[in-house]
């Protein structure tokens, strides 16, 4: 009776929130009721000889047969690593979005309208990557299930009565990169090999097919007793975005008489001919290409994907430059199969590329390209924030730090979606507010938050990336994922979910109190304690002494405790929290004692005092260590270093500079020395990246390895903050704070989703001062500020005259 009231829950909440994926048959996390209780009866398969390769790739089969078609058929799928979904034919669904081994996702689908009466076949193809997984990819071994929701769908459960069969016709091909990559390996598919029915929804014609090998049925996690490793919980995310757009335009080409358009169009090849063809995307996208090929036994097809074509020294330079450049980079290899049918060839894993090849080599026999298609993958973020003024040269700063955003974001947040697709805390804290702050959407931050509390080790501390398969210790990356838990209560709200998180945030601050000196300073952290990729900060160390003293890595532990201390407050121990203020305060008083300098008027690195960067006095303003009279000043200093807009030297010594990840922490000493009107001036190197043709925000200043990396995309999330001033005056924006900071413009029009619905603030300068229009959602309040005066804001529409 209790299943039985879960799914008619389930249907009615499925039918309201209206929660349709790629066939209009996914189901939400949320809509899983009780139809999830007690043990499931399906059971992990996988393919006998599976668990002897080292990369596997199988197809599973099963044809059931129903009196009538289903109003509703809910069935759960997951894979180890991943899989494709197939109903009579048809991509049903993929999955699982990456978890631990503790914390395994699956997905849920409605099926039904993929379904009929009589024989329906369900498929999947699953892949296993084994050593040549993804460094994201926490894996057990090779396996496939399906669950039935209900007793009616039970006949689906993976178990002995399915098929499976080793495809023999995939093999991984390892990337020849000299930078670090830990992303999907390439692929070469063999056309001749390939079991082209498995997955059909007509009778198999060939192929090898065996009785499916069964691991242990299914486990919920926290079941008593589970047979396998797999402790399964329900996927919260929604469906990956899956949309077809162009291809791009040939700018290149040879061996090609026909002058080729976009999309590219069909082409015939002659016996023993080669074809090299050049795509410009545009514009940097994740997705999947789909080549579709027909005859041509024994050609060669290979894609090669970049980020940007390299001149003869290996740089990038100008992105849009064709000429005397090549590519290189991620490359996926298909062999036709020769048949008059017409065969499409697409990668498993999604792929990154601006610059997409495909060479084309025929043997004995002619072969048609009929096409390509380009389906564009990523989060299914939605822009619902926006900015816009009269200055036109910001709106491709907006433009472009979006679509960073966009990219690095799928079914976790990642650093890099072409080298690593791993996601790191440092990255992941800036991207979660970029998130909030235009799209108010917050499923993808949750699941980081949550991922980062589950990494903990049994030293107290998160890992540095999560999930992954090869465990990585950067200290102060733990820290940022207090601040993390912290902005999240601020932007957000949502008490509970903040409340399961302190019991973690604790840990995190015991390991860090028991590194704190006697004289207050951290003592040496250990590990890999980056801070940032500073030219001269080695593997982006911030300096230590021999026994430690670093002033960055302290004041970033200030940081952590004070917002400790105020999650204690809010939903844990007072006590608590009064031993992290003092603790955050002796600390404080360690830096201004013995890293202050005088002379300089700036914080050096450590005590020892030989060492200056912008890093050190960036956190000394911003934390109010260096007293509030010298903030501006010391500001102007460390920028004249490093930005022409700040260009007096006033005896300033050689300093690490930030680089483009540690200056959203810039944009918050600005802020808070009461030199939002400024801001703009701090966006010179994303114009400069504008210029070299970059249409996403690299990891750092030229050369550089990574062409996006959403830490640099900080910028949407300060247009909105400083330049609209639009904040959150209190947790969960109970009360809004709106105080804008224009500089030299004379117009600034924005709006952003919070909590409540959407906020809209307008700021016109007259002859008389400034013209402003609010309005905020119902329920809402707050306040303006204007040049130190504030004004009193309530729901609705109001204007207010600013002298």
């Amino acid at each position: 009776m209790a299943e039985e009231k879960g799914i008619n829950a389930m249907k009615y909440l499925k039918r309201t929130l209206r929660a349709i994926g790629i066939a209009g048959i996914f189901v939400t996390a949320a809509t899983i009721c009780a139809a999830q209780e007690g043990h499931w009866k399906a059971q992990w398969i996988t393919a006998a000889g599976a668990a002897e390769r080292d990369v596997a790739v199988v197809h599973f089969r099963k044809t059931i047969e129903l009196a009538a078609a289903p109003e509703h058929f809910v069935v759960n799928a997951s894979a180890d690593n991943q899989f494709i979904f197939y109903v009579n034919g048809q991509e049903a669904g993929r999955g699982p979005s990456r978890g631990d081994l503790a914390h395994w996702r699956y997905e849920t689908y409605d099926i039904a309208p993929m379904l009929h009466a009589g024989k329906n076949t369900l498929a999947a193809l699953v892949w296993h990557f084994g050593t040549q997984a993804a460094v994201a990819q926490m894996s057990e071994r090779t396996g496939f299930l399906l669950h039935g929701a209900g007793e009616s769908e039970q006949a689906a459960n993976t178990d002995a009565t399915w098929e499976a069969e080793i495809e023999t016709g995939i093999e991984t091909v390892r990337p020849k990169m000299n930078e670090y990559f830990a992303a999907e390996p390439g692929l070469r598919i063999d056309g001749t090999k390939f079991d082209w029915d498995a997955n059909g929804a007509e009778e198999r014609r060939g192929g090898s097919w065996t009785k499916a090998v069964t691991l242990g049925r299914g486990a919920l996690r926290e079941e008593r007793d589970a047979p396998n490793n797999w402790q399964l919980v329900s996927d919260a995310l929604p469906p990956m975005e899956m949309k077809e757009v162009q291809s791009g335009n040939v700018v290149r080409a040879s061996g090609v008489a026909a002058k080729l358009k976009e999309p590219m169009a069909g082409f015939a090849l002659g016996v023993r001919t080669k074809v090299s063809v050049l795509i410009d995307n545009g514009e940097l996208t994740t997705g999947y290409p789909a080549v579709t090929v027909k005859d041509g036994l024994g050609a060669k097809i290979q894609l090669t994907y970049a980020e940007a074509l390299y001149d003869a020294k290996g740089l990038k330079g100008q992105r849009d430059e064709i000429a005397k450049r090549h590519i290189a980079g991620v490359v996926d290899e298909f062999l036709a199969a020769g048949d008059a049918a017409q065969r499409e060839f697409v990668p498993l894993s999604w792929r990154t590329w601006r610059y997409l090849q495909i060479d084309v080599e025929t043997a004995d026999a002619p072969m048609t390209i009929v096409g390509l298609k380009t389906w564009f993958s990523a989060y299914p973020f939605e822009e619902r924030a926006a900015f816009h003024s009269d200055n036109t040269t910001l709106e491709p700063i907006w433009k472009i730090g979006w679509r960073t955003a966009r990219l690095d974001a799928h079914d976790t947040y990642m650093d890099t979606p072409y080298w690593e697709r791993l996601q790191y805390i440092g990255d992941t804290r800036i991207q979660a507010l970029v998130s909030y702050a235009v799209a108010g959407d917050d499923r993808l931050g949750r699941q980081a938050i949550a991922a980062f509390n589950d990494s903990r080790t049994t030293d107290g501390l998160t890992q540095s990336r999560y999930p992954s398969s090869l465990r990585q210790m950067i200290p102060t990356f733990s820290l940022l994922w207090v601040g993390m838990v912290h902005d999240f209560w601020m932007y957000r709200g949502d008490a509970d979910f903040v409340r399961g998180q302190v019991a973690g945030t604790r840990t995190v601050l015991e390991w860090f109190l028991q590194k704190q000196r006697g004289d207050g300073m951290l003592g040496r952290i250990p590990w890999w304690p980056f801070v940032d990729w500073g030219a001269d900060f080695e593997a982006g160390e911030s300096p230590q002494d021999a026994d430690g003293g670093s002033s960055v890595m302290t004041l970033q532990f200030v940081e952590a405790l004070r917002y400790g201390a105020e999650l204690e407050r809010a939903f844990g121990d007072a006590s608590l929290a009064d031993k992290y203020e003092r603790a955050a305060a002796r600390a404080a008083e360690a830096v201004k004692k013995l890293c202050w300098d005088e002379n300089r008027g700036l914080v050096t690195d450590t005590p020892r005092q030989r060492h200056f960067s912008q890093h050190a006095n960036i956190l000394g303003v911003w934390l109010d260590v260096i007293p509030a009279e010298k903030q501006r000043e010391v500001l102007r200093k460390i920028l004249s270093r490093s930005d022409e807009a700040f260009s007096e030297k006033n005896d300033v010594p050689p300093m690490t500079l930030a680089t483009y990840y540690f200056r959203f922490y810039l944009a918050r000493a600005i802020e808070h020395a009461g030199m939002g009107d400024e801001y703009l001036k701090l966006l010179g190197p994303w114009h400069k990246m504008v210029e070299l043709g970059l249409t996403t925000w690299a990891e750092s200043p030229e050369p550089t390895r990574s062409d996006s990396h959403a830490w640099s995309a900080h910028p949407n999330f300060d247009l909105l903050r400083i330049v609209a001033g639009i904040k959150p005056k209190s947790a969960g924006f109970e009360e809004i704070m709106i105080e804008p900071h224009l500089g030299d413009l004379k117009n600034v029009k924005a709006q952003m989703p919070i909590p409540r619905g959407m906020v809209e603030a307008d700021c016109t300068r007259t002859a008389n001062g400034v013209a402003a229009r609010v309005k905020l959602p119902m329920g809402e309040k707050g306040e303006l500020v204007w040049k130190g005066k504030t004004y009193a804001l309530r729901e609705g529409e109001q204007e207010l005259s600013l002298p």
